[in-house]
């Protein structure tokens, strides 16, 4: 896993491999569509949607894990099998595109020019960007970093810490199932709620774990866990309030709140609620505590590699 983040935020996904042949997250997303436009029909009730739903997660994630099952038993042992083991999950992290994303918002709204930002923004968030002002924007994409610092790195990493390469590829699966799939609207809550659930518990430690490497590389570690153990609870979500709560204390702004999702509003509970809202100096600020965040983690899996 040390491996796979260090070529994976050294070298990314290059655009023209993308070109060519896409992602390993773009085909399984493929086939989710592919099983979700058969399956997820109108004129089957509810229950048959929830075992259809079912199904489609236990293929999709068959479809993920079992090719890397196959392909670690081919693999050598010794150091070459470890090498190239790490260089088969570098795509299942995102340590690069993480920063580079969030990176785009940034740079605008530090210079001012608010439209380009909201432009980035909207390519990372679901809500509506055109009634997002500064602080939204801000808001908005430090949400996006705490979250998918757990979702896209953490959470895929103590997976393949655990279980090895069918570990993080069954997660990949799992995860790019809840985003399709694991919404509340009419369409999707039969159909995605096992996708959901499964997602839920799949990111129960790794949330837990991202909200406390947060807390620990922060400038305010003490405030930061005091604001996480205090309101992360109280997020919609039972695993993103972990690292968005710490990340809020750390950087000393609130986050969360009510936001805007085309013609709905949403009346999200604010953390750290008696904080002033974020800037782009702040948003630049939780830049550098994920860069810290993504040391302290390489260097926890030196620790245990080592001890290993």
């Amino acid at each position: 896993m040390l491996i796979a983040l260090a070529v994976e935020g050294a070298l990314g996904w290059p655009d023209r491999l993308y070109a060519r042949i896409g992602h390993p997250v773009t085909w399984l997303g493929a086939l989710i569509a592919g099983l979700e436009r058969r399956w997820n029909r109108a004129d089957l009730g509810a229950r048959r949607r929830q075992l259809l739903g079912a199904a489609t997660v236990g293929l999709s994630v068959a479809a993920a894990a079992l090719p890397a099952v196959v392909l670690v038993a081919l693999l050598p042992g010794g150091a070459w099998g470890v090498i190239l083991t790490g260089l088969a999950a570098a795509p299942l992290v995102a340590p690069r595109s993480m920063y580079t994303h969030v990176a785009a918002v940034a740079r605008p709204l530090m210079a001012g020019d608010l439209d380009a930002a909201r432009g980035a923004v909207a390519m990372i968030v679901g809500r509506d960007p055109a009634r997002l002002d500064g602080a939204g924007v801000a808001r908005a994409a430090l949400e996006s970093l705490a979250e998918n610092t757990s979702d896209g790195i953490v959470a895929p990493v103590f997976w393949g810490v655990v279980l090895g390469l069918p570990g993080i590829a069954g997660y990949k699966a799992i995860n790019t199932l809840d985003s399709m799939i694991g919404h509340k609207s009419d369409r999707y809550r039969d159909f995605g709620l096992v996708a959901a659930r499964l997602d839920d518990l799949a990111n129960l430690i790794p949330a837990r774990l991202t909200g406390g490497l947060f807390c620990a590389v922060s400038t305010r570690p003490v405030t930061a866990f005091r604001v996480m153990m205090r309101d992360a609870r109280a997020h919609r979500s039972p695993n993103a309030g972990w690292p968005e709560a710490a990340m809020a204390g750390g950087l000393g702004v609130r986050l969360s709140g009510p936001r805007s999702y085309g013609t709905e509003i949403s009346a999200e509970p604010w953390l750290n609620a008696a904080a002033p809202d974020p800037g782009a100096v702040d948003l630049a600020g939780g830049l550098v505590l994920y860069l810290r965040a993504m040391a302290g983690g390489a260097l926890m899996l030196a620790g245990l590699a080592f001890v290993g």
